[in-house]
């Protein structure tokens, strides 16, 4: 487990770089959120949520197929199962509570693949909140369904149709409504990444993952996983399944990468293999960056991975050599995604399916335990999958 210190620092990354008039606001946070999520009444009601609305426990679930193949013990944590088909409903229902006991009026939001946002748009439904996503044109297009949930669930869906129409320019158009409206609205932010205390809110949401992994196993009969394998874009699903087993020497934390068309091309989201240090949306991180420092177009066919930074605590893991970072390519998350759909029955999302290829990148042993979050369902990426696997 790792917390930031008091400036919001996980080693030289993190931080707080805000405009002027959000001072106010991310110090008001800062100030609160640690009294307000650890108070008795606040976890009492989340964890009631957690329960009884978001499905949680979710399985850790034997891929035995899966298992025969690679030659070791594969388990699933099984995040497609929770309410809204991804684990972004724990860090949705957390922020949007912490929200109405600071006091705030309005919920704005960003989302990549829309799962942040349908889970944002569903918690508000649940807390009675007014709620704005905004969303890159391009990620509207190619994720239509989720757009239709957010809609349907009563939340305005703002499109962001500067840059390259993705995360990155949803992110810029959520900051920019922050700025105009800092007092009533609270801003949810959907990965570990932003200004300080943001990227230790959603870790702390987001640990569930990892308290449950570790519990599981011991149902299992086992101690400790040698593997924890998760893709990473911002990197919340992947620092909650990795959280608590962070420091320790026995498990490797593998975080996959979006590698695009390849890390060689200028089609890639490749952060970690190919960034440098710059602030982006808040915080000091590595960044993919052009020669002059210009922030780079960034490329997945996962719409949830295309994002040209990682979160501050990610930068800090694979620095200190606390994580390993691999990067899976468009056709290789295409040929996971199949693979675990017709060996065990479950189509995974695309963001995941980068986490099941690292499964031919690694060599296991025959009684290793690896664990692989499944941090999302496939149901929002079926028209991909029909486009690419060519069904009629």
């Amino acid at each position: 487990m790792i917390r930031p210190n008091k400036n919001g620092y996980y080693g030289e990354y993190g931080g707080a770089f805000v405009p002027e008039m959000l001072y106010q606001n991310v110090n008001e946070l800062q100030e609160n959120y640690e009294k307000i999520i650890f108070s008795e009444n606040f976890q009492k009601e989340y964890k009631n949520y957690l329960k009884n609305y978001v499905g949680r426990p979710t399985p850790l679930y034997e891929a035995r197929n899966l298992s025969q193949k690679y030659g070791t013990k594969i388990y699933l944590k099984r995040e497609d199962l929770c309410h809204t088909g991804a684990h972004k409903i724990n860090n949705a229902i957390g922020q949007v509570l912490l929200a109405k006991y600071m006091g705030k009026k309005k919920i704005i939001a960003e989302t990549g693949a829309g799962q942040h946002g349908v889970a944002t748009a569903t918690a508000c439904a649940l807390l009675n909140m007014p709620c704005e996503i905004f969303m890159g044109e391009k990620d509207m297009e190619r994720q239509k369904l989720n757009v239709l949930r957010m809609k349907m669930l009563g939340s305005k869906v703002t499109p962001a149709v500067s840059g390259s129409k993705t995360l990155k320019d949803a992110t810029n158009e959520a900051i920019r409504a922050w700025i105009q409206d800092p007092q009533n609205t609270y801003y949810v932010i959907g990965s570990v990444v932003g200004p300080h205390p943001y990227p230790d809110i959603v870790t702390l949401f987001q640990s569930i993952i990892s308290q449950e992994i570790n519990s599981q196993l011991h149902e299992y009969g086992y101690e400790l996983p040698n593997y924890v394998i998760a893709c990473v874009g911002g990197g919340s699903n992947a620092i909650g399944a990795f959280y608590q087993f962070i420091s320790n020497s026995f498990t490797k934390l593998i975080a996959v990468e979006a590698a695009g068309e390849g890390i060689h091309t200028p089609k890639t989201a490749a952060t970690i293999a190919l960034g440098k240090k710059g602030i982006l949306h808040g915080s000091l991180s590595y960044l993919i960056q052009t020669e002059d420092g210009q922030i780079f177009e960034p490329h997945s066919i996962s719409a949830g991975l295309d994002y040209p930074g990682i979160g501050p605590i990610h930068s800090y893991l694979h620095d200190a050599k606390l994580s390993q970072v691999l990067s899976a390519t468009d056709q290789e998350a295409l040929e996971a995604a199949l693979e675990l759909t017709q060996l065990e029955g479950i189509i995974p999302a695309l963001e995941s399916a980068h986490a099941i290829a690292a499964l031919k990148k690694l060599t296991f042993q025959p009684n290793e335990i690896v664990v692989i979050n499944l941090s999302g369902r496939g149901d929002k990426d079926m028209n991909t999958y029909q486009q690419v696997f060519q069904y009629e």
